[in-house]
């Protein structure tokens, strides 16, 4: 598994887990997993 297939996929799982009623203190799930997508979306250019 390549390291932008990973990346989508700790995205999924966040976003899944962010529409879950449980409660996290101080962090974001749903920014964090559109951050993790972002990331992996972008992977490529970043690593030319």
């Amino acid at each position: 598994m390549s390291v932008q297939a990973f990346l989508y996929v700790v995205a999924v799982i966040l976003i899944v887990l962010a529409a879950l009623p449980i409660p996290s203190r101080g962090v974001s799930l749903a920014l964090l997993g559109a951050a993790c997508a972002l990331l992996a979306y972008a992977w490529p250019v970043i690593t030319g």
